[in-house]
């Protein structure tokens, strides 16, 4: 058992240092290539691989939806094309400042998957719960104005702000459609929602072309950032995808989803490497949003274990009772 959980965190701690890394490298592809390019040309090696292992490992059966083929559609849409393109169309637009924040977003996904909770089941979060949620997006405002609030809503800030909550809704949305598919292998869930999402995303991003919103980069541009490309195929792509959703099965979502805050930790490291002066404001955000997510995961194991007790004590009466009969 204890195996298990040692091997779970290092999986979730590898997957999500590695998302931390992709953002500074990244901003550095975005010199030479348009996000939206940048971003399919990832992914589609990714999806390719993984489908053919898919299809060595399971089979062609594994690739029938059972009934399942709008959700997979969804989740794999929510991941890989709104999170994907919007989250590094964000960072893009907010250049070297834009690094840390999207890192962070990508962490902000748990307290948002709150919020999509309380919209999609009626389920109306705890009010400490809701305390959370409220400190993680000053956590993030922090970081997005330096620690001058006015400044969202001046020019360049406000609509690069909305893009990256929109990614990190997307990414919140994937998260929480691993739980929707439980008799599917990792393997499998992680095979088609790349490919659904990455298919999608590759017509919207040919649709944009079509009609001049981006400019298709040329084969040399495309090579310039080739040592990109490898890291992020294989590394914040088809290693920490494979790797996370397996660490969630064998640590359980309200344990694996703490290894999270790996991320932006990890970016500030690599940005600070780099020679980037990260702020006070910056820190302190990024602190103030993963102390919030593991105040939340805490207050969740004390629910838990609070139903876990009075499920206990209700059992027990009723034998009690029963053998007094």
């Amino acid at each position: 058992m204890r195996n298990n959980i040692f091997v779970g965190a290092l999986l979730a701690i590898i997957a999500s240092a590695s998302w931390g890394a992709m953002f500074p490298v990244a901003n550095d592809a975005f010199l030479h290539i348009d996000p939206f390019y940048f971003t399919i040309i990832r992914y589609l090696p990714v999806a390719l691989i993984l489908s053919i292992s898919l299809w060595m490992v399971e089979g062609k059966e594994a690739f029938k939806t059972e009934g399942n083929g709008f959700r997979i559609w969804f989740f794999g849409t929510m991941g890989f094309t709104v999170y994907n393109l919007f989250i590094f169309w964000g960072q893009n637009m907010l250049g070297d400042s834009g690094v840390v924040l999207a890192s962070i977003m990508e962490s902000l996904a748990p307290i948002i998957s709150v919020l999509i909770v309380w919209g999609l089941y009626k389920q109306r979060p705890h009010t400490f719960t809701m305390f959370t949620v409220v400190g993680a997006f000053v956590g993030v405002l922090l970081v997005v104005t330096n620690g001058d609030f006015l400044s969202l809503f001046g020019p360049g800030r406000l609509i690069p702000f909305i893009i990256l909550l929109i990614a990190a809704g997307g990414w919140a949305f994937y998260t929480i459609g691993g739980s929707v598919f439980p008799r599917w292998t990792v393997l499998r869930y992680s095979a088609l929602s790349v490919l659904y999402g990455t298919l999608t995303a590759t017509v919207v991003v040919i649709l944009s072309s079509i009609v001049g919103w981006i400019d298709v980069p040329t084969i040399a541009e495309v090579y310039t950032v080739r040592y990109h490309m490898l890291f992020m195929i294989f590394i914040p792509g088809l290693l920490a995808l494979i790797f996370w959703n397996q660490a969630v099965v064998i640590l359980k979502p309200i344990n694996a989803i703490l290894f999270i805050n790996v991320a932006p930790v990890t970016t500030i490291i690599i940005r600070v490497l780099q020679g980037y002066t990260v702020s006070f404001y910056e820190i302190a955000g990024v602190l103030i949003v993963s102390a919030m997510i593991i105040a939340n995961n805490l207050y969740q194991r004390y629910l838990l274990q609070h139903e876990k007790r009075k499920h206990v004590s209700l059992k027990n009466k009723t034998q009690t009772a029963s053998s007094l009969q």
